[in-house]
């Protein structure tokens, strides 16, 4: 009896050391939060919802995503289910179904973000004297503009939600779960999804006139995500594999005021001794690198890949 009630104690400890060591991570990584970006998440929620309410909403084109989800859902259900409603209902259980995998900061930071998109979605539909009933304010009923502008602005609000640390739209979450497990890239779930719901709305609403200019305002909404991410100065990894990996390394350095990595390497049919170098540049500086490693080398091969985000440890 006395040890069946050290056994239960001992494990009454360890749940109360993970939930303090749970609640301490939480406070920790929330302590990284900043001001500055909860004003900057406000702008992206409102230029999002300025993009969907003013382009998108009156003339029937559709978002992506769960926000395109959740307006195909206004359409179709009695007038108390707002768009606004949906836009929480559907979302931020997401959210919160990717807390672990995503982190508190980026569930906080997104579910915000979303609160001040459905917010300001309603208030431009029901509260300010702008009429969004038939046609766009700004647009008319020109469906092409409403589709490029509509994507473009909610395109901008959904960038810089990324940007900092977040996102706008559930659907980020639903494919770091699923994709992997159903064998697919992240990319690849989002296209899946969004063709399943722009075929739901034209079975819907019978006529492909809009799913079709909806696919217009997916893809001018994903470039410009693409651009306010990454930026027109896009980050390039250089993959040098030479035989004069110190002479080419020395002239990097000396023309870009950045330094590489040098790893070597055996080449897999000449069974030669090589090096491979990691350099960074920016998207228009290939030329200039390609330029210089020739000249030095003129047999080198060269393999470029886009990256995503570069972190440098500046506290050394």
């Amino acid at each position: 009896m006395l040890l069946r009630n050290e056994r239960v104690m001992k494990k009454n400890a360890r749940r109360k050391r993970k939930k303090r060591s749970v609640w301490a991570g939480l406070l920790r990584e929330m302590k990284e939060a900043r001001l500055s970006n909860f004003l900057l998440l406000t702008v992206a929620g409102v230029v999002n919802a300025f993009g969907v309410t003013i382009f998108l909403f009156p003339v029937k084109l559709y978002d992506s995503g769960i926000s395109g989800l959740s307006m195909l859902l206004d359409q179709v259900t009695p007038p108390q289910l707002t768009l606004s409603m949906f836009l929480i209902l559907l979302n931020v259980p997401v959210f919160l179904f990717g807390l672990k995998r995503q982190g508190v900061l980026f569930t906080v930071y997104s579910v915000y973000t979303i609160f001040v998109y459905s917010l300001m979605s309603f208030l431009i539909m029901n509260v300010l004297p702008i009429d969004v009933e038939f046609v766009s304010p700004l647009a008319g009923s020109d469906l092409l503009l409403c589709a490029i502008f509509g994507g473009v602005i909610s395109g901008v609000g959904s960038g810089l939600t990324i940007r900092l640390g977040g996102a706008i739209d559930g659907i980020d979450v639903l494919s770091v779960a699923f994709a992997k497990k159903i064998g697919i890239s992240l990319g690849s779930f989002v296209m899946i999804f969004n063709t399943m719901l722009y075929v739901v709305c034209g079975m819907v609403i019978q006529s492909w006139i809009l799913p079709l200019y909806s696919i217009v305002t997916y893809y001018v909404g994903s470039k410009t995500v693409d651009f306010v991410v990454e930026g027109i100065d896009r980050t390039i990894c250089a993959m040098i594999i030479t035989t004069k990996a110190q002479d080419i390394s020395k002239a990097l350095s000396r023309d870009f005021q950045s330094s590489g990595t040098i790893v070597n390497a055996i080449g897999g049919y000449s069974r030669e001794e090589k090096e491979i170098i990691y350099f960074i540049v920016n998207h228009f500086q290939i030329n200039k690198l390609k330029r210089i490693v020739h000249t030095i080398d003129a047999g080198a091969f060269i393999a470029l890949q886009d990256v995503s985000d570069v972190i440098r440890n500046h506290e050394g």
